[in-house]
């Protein structure tokens, strides 16, 4: 057994899967209060998923995520399991981050012209705010259906005999190989809650305090 994840990698993947799901429910639901702390929550999420691919463990840095197109040809048809993302993976990694960060930026400058409004509008003009809300209910749709290519792709990764999920939970596979350097996952959390703090204390003390 190897160990390839570290402990805020594990935490990072599944807060970003429940943050999403209470980000589409809650802006289908109306909910924008609530809407507007995930969306704050998962921005300090993201930001430090890429101080941790600078500074965190070796199959975290966003260098790893970077590979050529016939190294991605050759996962997609491999079996042999991967020492952290393998080349394939990583292109469905930086997608899911390009989707994510347009939807949390254009959510910062939209508004529905009625009651809320995302903190970068007073910065802007009418005309990009309304970009912006077009930008993102496009692509909640584009993530949507990143996120079903995603899941396809692990069920099948599992026919073939790879586990992912357990990878994921565990943090460590069964590949036979040197053990990556890792970082002690609590430092990726202290930023994470200090990132969590300063925006929200920037940008989210009004719907924090309609929610509470």
């Amino acid at each position: 057994m190897t160990k390839v994840w570290d402990g805020f990698i594990r935490g990072f993947h599944w807060l970003l899967v429940i943050g999403i799901a209470v980000l589409y429910f809650s802006g289908e639901e109306g909910w924008l209060d609530l809407h507007f702390i995930v969306g704050y929550l998962l921005l300090a999420l993201m930001v430090t998923r890429i101080v941790w691919g600078i500074f965190g463990s070796d199959t975290a840095k966003l260098s790893s995520l970077f590979h050529r197109p016939r190294h991605i040809i050759q996962a997609l048809k491999s079996k042999s399991p991967h020492v952290g993302h393998n080349p394939a993976g990583s292109v469905m990694v930086l997608l899911f981050f390009i989707l994510i960060f347009i939807q949390l930026i254009s959510g910062l400058m939209t508004t529905d012209d009625i009651l809320m409004e995302g903190p970068l509008v007073t910065y802007i003009s009418y005309e990009l705010a309304e970009l912006a809300g077009d930008i993102h209910q496009l692509n909640i749709d584009l993530l949507l259906v990143a996120i079903a290519v995603h899941i396809t792709a692990i069920v099948m990764y599992r026919i073939k005999g790879v586990n992912l999920l357990k990878t994921l939970l565990t943090g460590k596979s069964d590949i036979e190989a040197k053990s990556p350097k890792m970082r002690r996952g609590w430092i990726g959390y202290g930023i994470f809650v200090l990132l969590t703090v300063l925006i929200l204390f920037a940008w989210g003390q009004e719907p924090l305090s309609a929610v509470l």
